[in-house]
């Protein structure tokens, strides 16, 4: 028997609640942890018209290096080039169709009659099958559809290209036995799935997506979604941990490495669950977990290019250049630069612009008994600006009173303090890096006062992104 796969659907999942978005940094260090647990597929969340979401797949491409990362398209060869041009780089690409076979949901939804939506079927399936060997078909709420139909876009799927075959329980509400009968019912009057790999996703609406999901893989499926945290369909710890104990029935162990289920599965709920506060900058907990990169002499502007993209920057010809030559200055000193050098080279050359902002003053306040108050004059063209604000610590303070000012909230991608020189009167140097419309910019600030180098590495980094939105 076929091994089976375990496909993480959770951050597709956490996407549909908006209220509680992962950040840029967060998906990135879940689809490390998936990627190391042995996670088969890693799905994410399609493309929306705008640069971030390009940036966060083609990060996203570059993170994972031994599961399949799955990106759905919408029904549209226009969506299909566009997310494969953000996918194409990952190790194992998937594209995936996502159509709805049942009577409500194809004129509802889509507005399209079944016989027009057999054609998009069979369009875009081909257009993906034209870029990549592995493409997935999930036939949404399949069990609720018209029998003769679902098996006829089963048919035209796999006739253009398909090699994932998903049947998806949108209803949630069949039990183990009736699932797989229903399943193993298409596997016998659609003789193309025996060349194809058949795949379940069940919805949990009454807490029977893992029975279910078992029942089907037992009845013949090969591979299951499922959620490392919440989420309305399997649990990834529940379907990891039956199939290891009862390997005899599946005819294969467990895809996933056992030993780390619990705690990696613990590191993802902690992450999903950790947002940012109203009364913070700070987006959530994840600790930074930058790839260890390392030039050394000889490495030549591509290479300072690709390692640039690895930690989430994206820099023209110019300043590619213009960071290889810093690179170099280091290198006279030592034998390598490492990320954390990297990153504040960066900041220090690349975009170097006109300041939009300039800090006219600040005053802090903080204690043990008090809240953290921060007080900034920051002058933009000639006009000064004020903001006041509270914070749990002077930094979060500080942030949050420029935000006040300048009336939008960036993404806090990285935040790194180290001193460069020592004794009572040492120099500290901030690194901050801001997300802004799926680009991260960098911001330098060198003071023997923290709060200090905080608050002119924010303002750095925000002067660039001042600067390309004016230029726009």
């Amino acid at each position: 028997m076929d091994s089976i796969r375990i496909s993480d659907i959770t951050m597709k999942q956490i996407a549909g609640r908006g209220e509680a978005a992962l950040s840029f940094k967060g998906k990135l260090e879940i689809a490390k942890l998936l990627d190391r647990l042995g996670v088969s597929v890693i799905e994410v969340e399609g493309l929306a018209p705008s640069r971030s979401d390009a940036l966060r797949v083609k990060s996203l491409a570059t993170a994972v290096k031994d599961s399949v990362l799955a990106v759905p398209v919408e029904l549209s060869t226009e969506s299909v080039e566009a997310t494969w041009d953000a996918l194409k780089e990952a190790a194992h690409p998937r594209l995936q169709v996502m159509a709805p076979v049942s009577t409500v949901q194809m004129e509802y939804l889509s507005h399209k009659k079944p016989a027009t939506m057999l054609e998009t079927i069979s369009e875009i399936v081909a257009a993906c099958a034209a870029r990549t060997a592995d493409v997935e078909f999930l036939a949404e709420d399949a069990t609720r559809a018209d029998r003769d139909f679902l098996i006829q876009a089963i048919q035209c799927a796999v006739d253009a290209g398909a090699t994932t075959v998903t049947i998806c329980d949108a209803a949630g509400t069949m039990l183990g036995d009736e699932f797989a009968a229903f399943l193993g019912g298409l596997i016998t009057d659609v003789p193309a799935l025996a060349d194809v790999c058949v795949g379940v996703a069940v919805a949990n609406t009454t807490a029977m997506a893992d029975a279910c999901e078992v029942a089907a893989l037992l009845a013949g499926a090969r591979e299951a979604k499922a959620c490392a945290a919440g989420g309305n369909t399997a649990s990834l710890q529940n379907l990891a941990q039956i199939i290891s104990a009862r390997a005899e029935l599946f005819g294969c162990p467990s895809p996933l490495h056992m030993v780390e289920l619990r705690r990696i599965v613990g590191q993802i709920a902690w992450l999903c669950s950790t947002r940012r506060a109203k009364t913070s900058p700070f987006d959530d907990g994840v600790q930074d977990s930058v790839p260890e990169l390392a030039l050394s002499f000889g490495d030549g502007v591509s290479d300072v290019l690709k390692a640039a993209r690895e930690i989430g920057y994206d820099l023209n010809s110019e300043d590619g250049h213009a960071v290889w030559e810093a690179i170099q200055d280091v290198l006279k000193h030592k034998e390598r630069v490492g990320t954390r050098e990297l990153d504040a080279i960066i900041a220090s050359v690349a975009l170097q612009v006109p300041p939009t902002y300039q800090v006219e003053s600040y005053v802090i306040n903080s204690g043990n008994n008090i809240s953290a108050m921060a007080h900034l004059k920051i002058n933009r063209a000639g006009e000064v600006l004020e903001g006041v604000a509270l914070g749990d610590g002077p930094i979060d303070a500080a942030f949050l009173a420029i935000e006040q000012i300048t009336h939008h909230h960036y993404e806090l991608d990285d935040f790194q303090i180290r001193a460069v020189t020592e004794g009572h009167e040492a120099m500290g140097e901030t690194v901050v890096r801001l997300l802004s419309g799926g680009k991260l910019y960098s911001g330098r600030g060198i003071s023997m006062d923290i709060v200090g180098s905080s608050i002119q590495a924010y303002v750095n980094a925000l002067n660039k992104i001042a600067y390309e939105e004016a230029e726009a």
